[in-house]
């Protein structure tokens, strides 16, 4: 990867704007900055319908959960599983891993359903979490050589935006929202633990802050993308979890900021990977193929979606119609981690997928060579 600085004694010094954003000010602006900008949009819309203050609409949750965090999962498969080079690449970990986490799932699930649903969501959370944090290495690598300040400040900013309003809601607990059920959080975390820890959060913020002021005041290079990320991460994660205690205002902010960046990604790699090759993958990876690219993760969103309804909550029989489906414990116990299966893989996949080390050409499909 080319690095867009030179190096003076021990600080990068800028030459050109290439190293200040992944792609472009266009592309970074848009995936980063659009999908923050949209949160807060639907904040304030919901402050004006009411949506603050109960549960998430029935339309707020299409467009959130359905057509962006359920299908940014299922796009996974364009990355691994419908790539016949990649899936036969590392066969042992693309299948074996799958298969192991249903196993565990059943396990789980089998032995309680709440140990089940604690487990998932503490996984999710981590894989959340990291995603931010990974978007903030790929920045710091094509920004070129770094300091040991630098890098412990970028990744003490973006844990603490991170983990701080994480910290905050296990100390605040019961609240109008859940990851995915009540009580899938550890209780029991004294609120003055959060007190305690506040001036930390803000202090770590500000001393990034203070950094990224310092070096352009000295002209030495800096990510203005990664600047972006660690600020739309600090905004959307504290605003949704801490200030507002409202399902709507959570579910907003999570999944937007979190699934579109990473449906932006694929969908980057694919028409890498993909380009001026023939078949199905060439077709949804050309120019004009994004609409059959989201068509497709939404179809598989909204199967998964239909099982789920159907065979377990049974609560949205408009967007998904059919015969309610009654399962026993032991079906259950078989069933749920099966449903919850795409989110596992994707969860615990991402952890080896994205790294340039074991995925020779990950930077050549993402444009990064």
């Amino acid at each position: 990867m080319s690095a867009a600085s030179a190096v003076v004694g021990d600080l990068p010094v800028a030459t050109t704007d290439r190293g200040r954003w992944l792609v472009s000010a266009r592309w970074d602006v848009a995936v980063f900055g659009g999908p923050a900008l949209l949160a807060f949009a639907l904040l304030a819309w919901g402050r004006l319908d009411g949506s603050l203050a109960g549960v998430t609409p029935p339309w707020a949750w299409v467009a959130t959960v359905l057509f962006v965090d359920v299908a940014h999962v299922w796009s996974t498969a364009y990355r691994v599983y419908l790539d016949p080079d990649e899936r036969l690449r590392r066969p042992a970990l693309y299948l074996g891993l799958p298969v192991a986490a249903y196993a565990c799932g059943v396990v789980l699930y089998s032995a309680s359903a709440g140990v089940f649903w604690r487990a998932l969501a503490y996984l999710a959370v981590f894989h959340f979490v990291r995603q931010q944090y990974g978007w903030v290495a790929l920045y710091r690598r094509r920004l070129g050589p770094s300091t040991t300040l630098d890098r412990v400040l970028d990744d003490a900013a973006i844990y603490s935006a991170t983990l701080y309003p994480i910290l905050w809601w296990h100390a605040h607990l019961p609240r109008e929202f859940e990851w995915f059920l009540e009580g899938d959080f550890v209780p029991g975390l004294p609120a003055a633990t959060a007190a305690r820890l506040l001036p930390v959060h803000l202090a770590i913020t500000f001393l990034y802050v203070a950094r990224q002021v310092w070096l352009r005041a000295q002209r030495r290079a800096a990510s203005t993308g990664k600047d972006l990320v660690i600020g739309t991460t600090w905004l959307t994660w504290y605003v949704g979890i801490v200030v507002f205690d409202s399902d709507y205002a959570f579910t907003v902010t999570n999944v937007l900021v979190h699934g579109i960046p990473y449906l932006a990604l694929v969908w980057r790699y694919g028409r890498g990977r993909f380009r001026g090759t023939t078949g199905t993958l060439g077709r949804v990876f050309h120019a004009r193929g994004w609409p059959l690219f989201l068509a497709s993760l939404v179809a598989a969103a909204w199967l998964e979606e239909w099982g789920w309804d159907r065979f377990v909550w049974h609560e949205r029989p408009v967007f998904f119609p059919g015969p309610d489906f009654a399962a026993s414990a032991a079906a259950l116990a078989l069933l749920v981690p099966l449903l919850a299966l795409p989110q596992a893989t994707h969860y615990l996949l991402d952890a080896w997928i994205w790294r340039r080390k074991g995925n020779p050409g990950l930077a050549r499909g993402l444009g990064f060579d």
